[in-house]
């Protein structure tokens, strides 16, 4: 019998990577294996996942909003209401009912594009952010944003030579994508002496370097809070991208799901794409994504999301129907978070004045950690670190010498690869490279998140790493 090897796989798939979960974390996992079975001899306690926006994970441990907690219990088991009767707010157990009357049983399928009832609020929800109507019928619940992501991209992709514009530094999901259904990446480097600001010139060059390369560019990532940078995008910025895709027409996809990870909202605010293209009555089509995993809610393992299509034909609506409905329906656990996530408690509820106080702590120690990490990191030698507005990491620049440098390729390793795994082997802390989301040449950088606690401790344990790394390689 012939054996199943790699060669005899799909080709496409050896392409694909996500730094996100690559070698760093694999290794760290293994640190985690070894410390719970009792090693002693690793020179650290516990590894700290700081290479992924996981809120709730063990070590992180970003505290889960009450009233989402409640609901998730009361549609999983409803006869919870009559057993523990005083134990939930009056308004959990309307809103679980409400909820139940509307999906029945948690464990059926539901209408493949999303319970109705929830698409109805998520429409609801869009309107009140931006003051423009939306129809339920172009929302599609998922299984998180990400599963929205991959299936635009699949169906963007309409040959080998189609390309998708993607910001520089990226989420790594969106390379892996495009890896996947054989597009091809048109970068776009965004300008970190800005505060990573997002460029039309630097957009206008690089659809003429995909012109002349015979590449046909068929849609605009924008990740507004960004991800690795949490840069925020000015609607004038804004505006200017909305005209670009009316130039050459492109899709827009507008990846939001840090929308309520803001730090400083008075002066970086989010604005959704929904409302400047409606503002604007411009026609391009546009796809935005959103999300339980981030924001205050960080649900990421009940796996919900939804993205709304805008300027959308209605047979392309028909066609995404159709191919959501070959994977059923997304998770209901997932639906009802997202429930949750538009529908929070109101003033006057039994449930709100939790609900802020619990809503208002995560906002406040994000807001707190993100300032004190950057701060301290722009004190070490030849680190600079632009202090984020918004979403959930820090994106700091290391300036490594050339000793350092050729240590790497001695290694086999990329240098700032080479730099994070020894952060991770001298103090088990995981980041990710930034050759992972995409840099210019030339230039190092690594990903952490502000999720951790203790940050004093955290940051501490990066700085002692840092200078004994340049007292041993010097500086650049």
């Amino acid at each position: 019998m012939r054996p199943l090897t790699l060669d005899s796989l799909n080709p496409a798939l050896l392409k694909v990577e996500y730094a996100v979960r690559g070698e760093l974390a694999i290794k760290a996992e293994k640190y985690r294996v070894q410390l719970k079975d009792g090693d002693t001899s690793l020179p650290f306690d516990r590894v700290i996942s700081s290479n992924i926006g996981n809120p709730q994970q063990k070590g992180l441990d970003q505290p889960p909003i009450t009233f989402t907690r409640q609901i998730a219990a009361l549609t999983e088991w409803p006869a919870l209401a009559e057993l523990a009767p005083d134990v939930f707010p009056k308004d959990v157990v309307a809103r679980a009912t409400e909820l139940l009357s509307e999906i029945g049983s948690i464990g059926a399928y539901s209408h493949s594009q999303g319970v109705p009832f929830i698409r109805q609020n998520v429409a609801k929800f869009i309107e009140e952010r931006d003051g423009y109507p939306a129809d339920p019928n172009h929302i599609f619940l998922t299984t998180g944003a990400s599963a929205g992501v991959s299936l635009m991209i699949n169906m963007l992709i309409s040959s080998p030579t189609s390309g998708i514009l993607i910001p520089i530094p990226q989420y790594p999901l969106y390379t892996a994508t495009l890896a996947q259904h054989h597009g091809q990446p048109i970068p776009y480097y965004l300008d970190e002496s800005q505060d990573w600001a997002t460029s039309i010139a630097e957009l206008e060059q690089a659809l003429d370097k995909a012109h002349k390369a015979n590449i046909v560019p068929k849609a605009l990532v924008i990740i507004n809070p960004g991800n690795p940078t949490g840069a925020l995008l000015s609607e004038e910025t804004m505006t200017q991208i909305v005209h670009l895709c009316e130039k050459y027409s492109l899709v827009l996809l507008a990846d939001e799901v840090y929308q309520s990870n803001l730090h400083r909202p008075s002066t970086h605010p989010f604005t959704s794409f929904k409302k400047i293209v409606c503002k604007l009555n411009s026609h391009i089509p546009l796809v935005s994504f959103h999300s339980i995993s981030k924001g205050v809610t960080g649900e990421c393992g009940r796996r919900g999301g939804y993205f709304e299509c805008h300027n959308i034909s209605e047979p392309v609506v028909a066609l995404i129907y159709k191919m959501v409905s070959v994977g059923l329906c997304p998770p209901l656990a997932g639906q009802i978070g997202v429930d949750c996530m538009v529908r929070p408690p109101k003033a006057g509820d039994e449930s709100y004045e939790l609900w802020q106080k619990e809503t208002r702590a995560t906002h406040d120690a994000l807001a707190s950690r993100t300032q004190t990490m950057s701060d301290r990191l722009n004190g070490l030698p030849g680190v600079s670190c632009v202090p984020s507005p918004g979403a959930l990491y820090l994106f700091p620049r290391i300036t490594l010498s050339q000793a350092a440098i050729t240590a790497a390729r001695q290694n086999g390793k990329e240098p700032d690869v080479f730099y994070a795994l020894a952060l991770l082997d001298e103090t088990g802390i995981c980041v990710v490279a930034g050759s992972g989301f995409g840099q210019k040449e030339g230039e190092w950088h690594y990903r952490l998140t502000c999720l951790c606690p203790g940050v004093d401790e955290y940051v501490g344990k990066l700085e002692t790493f840092h200078r004994g790394w340049v007292e041993k390689y010097g500086e650049a």
